[in-house]
């Protein structure tokens, strides 16, 4: 039986956010997902704090990196 791959698997927050604001930028973080730290004096810093306290924003950026990535592919 085999297990399907887990594409988080072996990536940290840190790195699935900054592939993300590259691609992005702050302005289509903050249109695609409404938070704070995407919008007002946005930092790497600041936002994997809020992400890390925060689930369901934390769930909104993984699904959005996992759909970059199979895009990509």
């Amino acid at each position: 039986m085999t297990q399907p791959r887990d594409p988080l698997h072996g990536v940290t927050l840190e790195s699935i956010l900054v592939e993300l604001q590259a691609h992005y930028g702050w302005d289509g973080l903050a249109e695609r997902v409404d938070i704070r730290c995407f919008k007002s004096d946005p930092s790497i810093k600041s936002s994997l704090t809020f992400l890390r306290k925060t689930p369901w924003a934390r769930s909104k950026v993984e699904a959005m990196f996992v759909q970059l990535r199979q895009t990509a592919l």
